[in-house]
């Protein structure tokens, strides 16, 4: 399908400047806060950008709503077609019921619950297809070629880059000190606009993309000046688990020069659980990948930054994991096995230890009778709450003074 608006061509500032006009009235202008925690790691200040309080829980509806509001009356009534994992589809639900067209959204089998819940109760619908992002978006392709109904990109369109470049507007007003923006990249539309909008106002600013270690396409795509795919891989922050970039985006980031870092599983789960204790804010593992940068490679940053949390839509059972991925992670939280003599009093003896130790417990199973055990034996497992590694490491050197045997893992 064609649209009023072409989709190639270098985004210009000035055309970030004509989205927020036509954007003024429909979005939030999200808080830009301080962290004093992530200020201590950097030496300088770092703030949030919260765009996990967006309309639809990200920055998504801002490019997707530019992207339907400048199509054709005809072009509306035929209806859009988008593919998302979910936050891309929610913002996609909401611009097409503001702006009254019909839309259909593709989201991977496996896309979060919630997601999906919301992305319908905007009035969108939903048909789930494929294993990835990759598998919605060819299906979602084929739905336009066959129903006549017009494809919204998640990220690779003049519009919808230009529609997320209001984010940098705004960090450049309500910050405008700011010498480093750190923003999770997907396919890349966010950064794109990001550096299109800084770039006419604050061209000194550093950019810094954050991609997760198991879905890093970008580094390569960059250097090689196109898109380049990688194999898609489990993670946690599937909302950047984009396997091949833009071409657009690419060579926006690309020419202006953005700087591209990545993370560990194990930061990312860190990263959400700071968002949450210090900064109260509720953000899902792709939202955090800037913090989890941060937490990761502190000396790279020059401050004053601002830290995007793209996105706040995750799954209450995902979040209950990935806080104790967390805390694991920083520390706080010690699971073990371990074998005891299957006689009376010896599974007190091993929690009274614990209780000495100022350990909690949190949830423990007692088994008795398994292939692998003696007789004479039985097998504990548990999950404590410690106060952080020292108090971890004590825990562990002392049960082993004891006489008893660690298992981990």
């Amino acid at each position: 399908m064609t649209s009023s608006v072409p989709s190639v061509g270098p985004p210009l500032f000035e055309d970030v400047l004509a989205a927020r006009a036509t954007l003024q009235s429909v979005i939030r202008q999200t808080p830009v806060l301080e962290s004093s925690a992530l200020s201590a790691l950097v030496s300088g200040p770092v703030y949030v950008k919260c765009e996990n309080l967006q309309r639809g829980g990200s920055f998504k509806v801002r490019g997707a709503y530019l992207r339907i509001a400048r199509l054709a009356a005809a072009e509306r009534a035929r209806g859009v077609v988008a593919a998302s994992a979910g936050n891309h589809a929610q913002g996609v639900a909401l611009a097409a019921a503001a702006l009254g067209a019909k839309a259909t959204v593709v989201m991977p089998v496996a896309a979060p619950l919630p997601k999906v819940a919301a992305t319908r109760s905007y009035g969108a619908d939903v048909v789930l297809h494929g294993a990835s992002v990759e598998d919605a978006l060819a299906r979602a392709r084929e739905l336009a070629a066959e129903t006549g109904s017009v494809f919204i990109h998640p990220f690779d369109h003049l519009d919808v880059i230009t529609g997320q470049g209001t984010v940098g507007l705004e960090i450049a007003e309500q910050c405008p000190q700011v010498a480093t923006i750190v923003v999770p990249v997907g396919g890349g539309g966010l950064a794109a606009g990001i550096a299109v909008a800084v770039s006419g106002v604050l061209p000194a600013v550093r950019l810094v993309g954050v991609q997760a270690e198991a879905v890093a396409p970008m580094p390569a795509s960059i250097a090689a000046g196109r898109p380049v795919s990688v194999t898609p891989a489990a993670t946690m922050a599937d909302g950047i688990a984009v396997a091949r970039p833009g071409e657009l985006t690419t060579s926006v980031l690309a020419n202006a020069g953005a700087e591209i870092v990545t993370v560990s599983e194990e930061n990312l789960s860190r990263g959400l659980l700071l968002c949450l204790e210090r900064a109260k804010q509720v953000v899902e593992p792709a939202g955090a990948a800037g913090v989890a940068a941060v937490l990761e490679h502190p000396t790279l940053f020059q401050p004053p930054v601002v830290i995007v949390l793209s996105g706040g839509n995750i799954d209450p059972l995902l979040l209950s994991k990935v806080l104790r991925h967390g805390l694991s992670a920083a520390g706080r939280f010690l699971a073990f096995r371990c074998k005891l003599p299957d006689r009376p009093g010896a599974l007190a003896t091993l929690l009274m230890e614990l209780a000495a130790l100022g350990a909690n417990v949190v949830d423990v199973v007692h088994e008795r009778v398994t292939a692998d055990l003696r007789v004479d034996e039985a097998e504990v497992s548990l999950h404590l709450e410690t106060r952080g590694p020292e108090h971890t490491d004590s825990v562990i050197s002392q049960l082993r003074k004891a006489g008893y045997t660690l298992l981990f893992g």
